[in-house]
């Protein structure tokens, strides 16, 4: 970290903006078919062959392109829609009433925009399906023709029928071929199973009286019962627990049908899954049972159901966050309030030792602050190396400090070593986070509250002398802050307030006047001799390891960084009015010497100084730099305080 650069800059953090973007507004609400389709249109109309297109012709053409190539790509996973049938995998939608499935891939153009869409022949056999035409399948299957047979997509007329909910084909086909009843499609598909995700329940009751097996899956190993649960279809979840389906199998992610139910807080379908032997304790794959999913989703009559079934209130995920602490991260008060009705425990820490008021703290939810309070156990916060305090200063959730310092949080606790090195700046104070977020209502109620100004390794008054925040300077100031303030893993001969502040000379003087000592910016261990290379003496200061015996850096060093250098003088200027007798070094002489300008600085420095002003140091001196700034109630002549004060107005 490079503290020469990081005293003399002051940075502000900015929002990053997203340049050359266009949105096209017109086409966001279109579905990829009518993009497609008015870009057929719009190719149609172009200008006759030879003449130049018109421009607004073919931005529209390349945006309907380039946005249904966007939703292309941002398709959501097959599995997740199964009623897109194996198509969905390569991310195309479903195909339009008027196509039929069986007949294989189905496009509605034949890849160019420019040229006219051919038609696409329509399977009979799929187009006796799709209208019912249950004499038009008899004949076929009469004649011989073999319907059993699925096409390049894996899918059988038994499939066609289920997906169109055409029961009487179904059963035609059912009763030709009694073998084909569980056979899968390319994407593991059953009949039944698109029968269930199309909701045609006259279909799926059929099928499994016919002994359609329930608990075949997909290729996400999700089950017609757990579609149904997806998408709270009360009757086809009944009929499938009746026909004994499975009721606590598992899909790839380890989530059950209740796990859905629960999310959707569906009590209907809870019920029935229960009664049908769901196990209320059931865990996925991160160690998530139902009532952890009713506490993360704020789904309070799935919780208040799965309570009285017996679920336990304190289950954990794998990373050992609690229900009670995942309801505190989502903001979710009612279901709070209920937990800890029924007994949770607000004592249980996630994987990062974080407590649920952890948490509650840093979300800046206040209500659910004040029911935390009482119930959670201020040896384990201390265990956890991190206060409340930190995590609400942190987020500038002043209502929530506010409420923490008054149930008597130690204003001063700091971070534990571990958690303190998260931070560049090893910070550990919560004053330190109300202050570098430049929150003065925060930190005038943290030190009002008892905080000590001069805990961190970085003294909080450093950070309000590099945001120039002279309200918060003064705050940390009056309550005791130490002008002085060194850097103890950058040490330097001069007080590390006299290096933030060097390049505002309005600053630096502030700090002067107030008592900030001076004099030892003029001790040079060099003197007049040589010193050493300035490139080799800057880089030193910037690449020092933290974790090292650290070099003591001179003022003389960092004023003749390239940052520096070119306010050497005014600064010089502004150090001497607060000082006595001092000797320049050879590098401050060659500073000053390469500005004409700057001449009578040089001048200024020669001794003796004034005896004046030597006696307007003794007297400040004697008067202490923690009363210094209360110069002006002591009973002295005004023209006396002003002069003490460096007031040269008369």
């Amino acid at each position: 970290m490079n503290w020469g650069r990081m005293a003399m800059e002051i940075t502000t953090p900015s929002a990053q903006r997203a340049i050359g973007q266009e949105e096209y507004s017109l086409y966001s609400s279109m579905s990829e078919d009518e993009l497609i389709q008015m870009a057929i249109e719009q190719s149609l109309t172009d200008s006759s062959p030879g003449q130049p297109a018109d421009p607004s012709c073919q931005k529209a053409r390349t945006a309907a392109r380039e946005t249904a190539a966007a939703n292309l790509s941002n398709r959501p996973p097959a599995h997740f829609y199964p009623w897109t049938r194996s198509a969905a995998t390569s991310g195309t939608q479903p195909p339009p009433p008027n196509v039929g499935l069986f007949q294989g891939v189905r496009q509605r153009y034949n890849g160019s925009l420019f040229k006219t869409p051919q038609p696409v022949a329509i399977d009979p056999v799929v187009k006796a399906i799709k209208d019912g035409d249950e004499n038009a399948l008899t004949s076929m299957i009469q004649s011989g023709k073999n319907l059993s047979e699925p096409n390049k997509d894996g899918w059988l007329p038994l499939h066609e029928a289920a997906y169109y909910g055409q029961l009487g084909c179904l059963k035609i086909l059912q009763k030709a071929y009694p073998g084909v009843i569980d056979q899968r499609t390319l994407q593991e598909e059953t009949a039944l199973y698109i029968a269930t995700c199309r909701g045609n329940l006259d279909c799926l009751l059929t099928l499994l009286q016919c002994g359609a097996e329930p608990d075949i899956s997909n290729k996400s190993r999700e089950t017609p019962l757990y579609k149904a649960c997806e998408r709270k279809n009360v009757e086809a979840v009944r009929m499938l627990v009746q026909y004994n389906a499975d009721t606590n199998h598992r899909c790839n992610r380890g989530w059950t049908a209740l796990h859905e139910s629960v999310a959707r807080n569906d009590l209907e379908v809870m019920e029935i899954l229960v009664s049908g032997g769901a196990k209320v304790e059931s865990k996925n794959a991160y160690g998530i049972t139902p009532l952890f999913v009713a506490a993360q989703s704020g789904q309070l009559e799935a919780l208040r159901f799965l309570a009285k079934h017996g679920a336990d209130i304190n289950t954990q995920a794998s990373d050992s966050a609690s229900a009670l602490y995942e309801a505190c991260k989502n903001e979710h008060e009612d279901v709070v309030e209920f937990l800890l009705s029924q007994g949770a425990d607000a004592n249980k820490t996630n994987k990062d030792g974080l407590l649920p008021l952890h948490i509650a703290s840093k979300r800046g939810n206040y209500k659910i602050v004040q029911m935390l309070l009482p119930v959670t156990s201020r040896t384990r916060i201390k265990r956890s190396g991190i206060s409340p305090l930190h995590l609400a200063a942190e987020r500038n959730n002043d209502d929530v400090l506010e409420e923490l310092l008054d149930a008597g949080f130690d204003v001063n606790a700091t971070l534990s070593p571990e958690r303190s090195r998260l931070y560049e700046d090893r910070r550990s104070t919560a004053l330190y986070f109300a202050v570098i977020n430049n929150n003065i209502y925060a930190t005038e109620m943290l030190l009002q509250a008892g905080a000590s100004p001069n805990v961190d390794i970085i003294n909080p008054l450093l950070i309000s002398i590099r945001h120039g925040c002279l309200k918060t300077m003064k705050l940390l100031l009056d309550y005791g802050a130490n002008i002085d303030a060194y850097i103890s893993s950058h040490p330097t001969t001069f007080p590390a307030t006299i290096m933030f502040s060097m390049k505002c000379l309005s600053l630096l003087k502030f700090l002067m006047d107030l008592g900030c000592n001076g004099d030892s910016c003029f001790t040079c261990q060099y003197g007049n001799g040589p010193h050493p290379d300035t490139q080799t003496t800057s880089s030193r200061f910037s690449e020092m390891p933290v974790d090292k015996s650290p070099t003591v850096v001179q003022f003389c060093e960092i004023i003749s960084a390239p940052e520096v250098s070119r306010w050497a003088g005014p600064i010089i200027d502004v150090l001497l009015d607060y000082v006595g007798n001092v000797q320049l070094c050879a590098r401050l002489k060659e500073h000053i010497e390469s500005y004409e300008d700057w001449a009578v600085i040089k001048e200024k420095a020669e001794p003796p100084r004034p005896l004046a002003h030597l006696c307007r140091l003794r007297v400040r001196k004697a008067i202490g730099k923690y009363r210094i700034s209360l110069i002006d109630t002591l009973p002295l002549p005004g023209r006396l305080i002003r002069y003490l004060q460096y007031d040269n107005s008369q």
